[in-house]
């Protein structure tokens, strides 16, 4: 309905008068800060509906831009919803959709035909293995999807070939990456396909070199709205500025304190730049929240006021301002797991739904302890955003061979990791394996046997197949002797498979390595190797069986843009949250990132916001003593409920000895703490040695802590030291130093 000349369209009444500002705000350009919950979907789409009721362009002159295609079409759904059939031919999809269309137009300008074809991630790596193979380059150094990785920031950054700088491809390639490159892409040209990248890279050679071209965009499109702006990376930052030189009618949408995915090659500077990039901007900031409760918003906020980069906002709310956030201190990860679970079966019983509730984790191998919690209480769940623990591939792929260790005869289990890593083995050798295996009704690892004794397989296939046998029947010798965690970790060394993850320079191979190491992790809470793959068997059952309402359980990646009634925080302890990785590599400008990520994950929560470390946890398969998050010394007491047990540091400025905070601003004795129990011994790094903490600890003695290094004891109470390392003072368990 677009209401009379003398009354506005009733959409507009439906608008605080923020999200009014900026739909009225037509012409020039526009960015609208939207924090979390604050309705800016709304805005978009009723700024869009907007401008068409009004009759100030037809939909054809209209560009809507979003990051994905559900965004795009719920954005349809809702104009259409407002003003009826007066939206269809807006030009309305992703960066990567709306560059195609275009790109198909003018197709032969940048030496292709309009037929071409779009490769996906396999064909591209399969063209990247053909390159490295005629280069003479070893792909099991540099591994295709390595190499790819590095193509791609490359193009996301708006870098062709001849202008990537000489010095950028470090030793990636054996320094030959940026020639990798440019045949890379006169290989696609010859193909006439492209990859994702291509688009906008085509889309930016044709706005940039062909100014007829770049002037008929500028006559198409009158309005351009972007959605998330935040996430943008340097070449969608730099098509987007091209297309809106001409009318200047851009209005972005995002929020630069929910900028997260830097590691993927979104800028959160093309935000903060943006009154740079226009001087005549317009700036709409939209703090009222609708989502979230006031003492969860008033955590977010003073968390976020910490980061230095941003343009600054205050979330607030009209709404009553619910319970304060929990703080939760426990003895050790298992503890944080079981506590989480009974809460959640205590809310159950309360009436929550359990699809309103989520547990958002830092890094994906967290899930694990997790999931065996909510699979022995009988919770349902569901991993959002990626594979349960023991559905990932590389998990998977530790499995079968810890099945082959326990039953050679397993031939499903040898099929896929005989060459996994590659040891020469190929369809040919595998099908004469099958082929020997059916004729004489044994397994395909007997059939190896004898294979490998005659000509039938010869050179690299025959030397692979002989190690790979030779390896299992080690390995199984040592199974005898050994506990059976510290075989499965020699296995994965010695193997070649956690080196082939090592070498992978793929943005998901470094959690791919923490998986594999709390795999190992996992195996020693059973007596056997076959124990541990029955209870496999039995948590793939029970997944399969899951009813409909079920946990959210997901990275703190994965959450945004997702809300829930209740959330839960686990892991915020230094050497977790925020991630070490990110620190080593970014420094500051990561330290930022991770505070918006934890700025994210609060809120998530409409009602309920729990957040909780752990005094001693097992990260990468050792025991560690652990502190709170620097995050949780900026969580303000006046909206926080603090819960830990006696002697545990409780964040913030203070030690909570068995107090929490209530609302009533006064200290209050916490619940009776569980008897604490000393972490168990250190279980070795893959194949890392077990190293057993000596006794008799004084003040004053000089010891060695694996995280720390040297120091020397200054204090000493319960179990407790307190160490000078060269780092600074550090409180760690005596358990976890040994003398110097």
């Amino acid at each position: 309905m677009t209401g009379t000349a003398d009354a506005p369209p009733d959409y507009l009444d439906r608008l605080n008068p923020q999200q009014r500002a900026a739909v009225e705000n037509i012409d020039g350009p526009l960015l609208v800060l939207a924090g979390a919950g604050t309705g800016k979907t709304r805005v978009l789409t009723t700024r869009l509906a907007h401008i068409l009721s009004t009759r100030r362009a037809f939909p054809s002159q209209i560009l809507a831009v979003t990051f994905t295609n559900k965004a795009a079409r719920e954005m349809k759904e809702r104009v259409a919803a407002m003003i009826g059939p007066a939206s269809e031919g807006v030009w309305l999809g992703t960066f990567h959709s709306l560059s195609a269309r275009i790109l198909r137009r003018h197709a032969e300008l940048v030496g292709l035909r309009p037929d071409f074809t779009i490769l996906d991630t396999d064909d591209q790596i399969r063209l990247i293995r053909q390159l490295l193979v005629a280069e003479r380059i070893d792909d099991k150094k540099w591994p295709p999807r390595a190499v790819l990785s590095t193509i791609e920031r490359w193009k996301d950054r708006g870098l062709t070939p001849d202008k990537v700088p000489s010095d950028a491809a470090g030793e990636m390639a054996a320094g030959r990456a940026v020639a990798l490159y440019a045949q890379y892409q006169e290989r696609l040209r010859v193909l006439n396909a492209c990859d994702f990248g291509d688009l906008m890279l085509h889309c930016l050679a044709l706005f940039s070199g062909r100014p007829e071209v770049l002037a008929e965009y500028h006559r198409r499109f009158r309005y351009i709205l972007v959605d998330e702006y935040q996430d943008t990376n340097v070449a969608q930052y730099l098509w987007l500025r091209l297309l809106a030189q001409g009318n200047r009618n851009l209005c972005c949408v995002g929020d630069d304190d929910q900028s997260v995915y830097g590691w993927r090659g979104a800028e959160v500077g093309n935000i903060l730049r943006f009154e740079k990039d226009f001087a005549d901007a317009t700036v709409v900031r939209l703090e009222q929240n609708y989502r979230s409760s006031g003492h969860i918003l008033a955590c977010a906020a003073a968390l976020i006021a910490h980061n230095r980069t941003r343009l600054g906002k205050t979330l607030w709310t009209a709404a009553d301002p619910g319970r304060p956030v929990q703080l939760r201190g426990v003895w050790d990860g298992e503890e944080e797991a079981r506590w989480i679970g009974e809460e959640i079966e205590a809310l159950q019983r309360g009436g929550q739904a359990l699809g309103q509730i989520a547990l958002l984790v830092r890094a994906g191998f967290q899930t694990r302890e997790f999931e065996e919690r909510f699979i022995a209480l009988g919770l349902p769940y569901r991993v959002v955003g990626g594979a349960r623990f023991y559905e990932r591939a590389e998990i998977r792929d530790a499995i079968a061979y810890a099945r082959l260790l326990v039953q050679s005869s397993d031939d499903l289990a040898f099929e896929r990791v005989v060459n996994v890593p590659r040891r020469g083995i190929g369809d040919k050798a595998l099908q004469g394996l099958h082929r020997l295996a059916r004729a004489e009704g044994i397994a395909l690892a007997d059939a190896a046997a004898r294979l490998i004794e005659t000509d039938e397989i010869k050179g690299p296939a025959r030397a692979g197949l002989r190690r790979f046998l030779d390896d299992l029947g080690r390995w199984r010798a040592e199974l005898a002797r050994l506990p059976h965690a510290e075989v499965m970790g020699m296995v994965l060394d010695e193997s070649g498979y956690t080196g082939m993850w090592r070498d992978d320079r793929s943005p998901e191979a470094p959690g791919r390595l923490e998986n594999l190491k709390e795999f190992v992790s996992a195996l020693e809470a059973f007596d056997t190797l076959q124990g541990f793959l029955e209870h496999v068997s039995l948590v793939m059952e029970n997944a399969e069986a899951a009813p409909g309402d079920m946990v959210s359980l997901m990275t703190l990646h994965s959450a945004k843009g997702l809300e829930f009634d209740v959330v839960f925080l686990p892991g915020w302890e230094e050497g977790l949250f925020p991630h070490p990785r990110a620190l080593d590599e970014k420094g500051a400008e990561a330290l930022e990132e991770e505070r918006r990520l934890a700025h994210v994950g609060l809120t998530r929560a409409r009602r309920r916001a729990f957040v909780s470390f752990a005094a001693n946890r097992r990260i990468h398969n050792l025991w560690q003593s652990a502190i709170p998050s620097r995050f949780v010394g900026e969580l303000p007491e006046d909206h926080v409920e603090r819960i830990a047990q006696p002697g545990l540091w409780a964040g913030g400025s203070r030690r909570a000895r068995g107090e929490s905070y209530d609302q009533s601003n006064e200290w209050v004795a916490a619940p009776a703490p569980l008897p604490r129990r000393p972490p168990p011994l250190p279980a070795p790094e893959l194949s890392v040695p077990r190293r057993v903490a000596p006794s008799g600890i004084a003040v004053g003695d000089r010891v060695f802590h694996e995280k720390f290094g040297y120091g020397s004891v200054r204090s000493l109470e319960a179990g407790k030291l307190e160490v000078e390392f060269p780092t600074g003072r550090k409180k760690v368990m005596d358990s976890f130093v040994r003398k110097a």
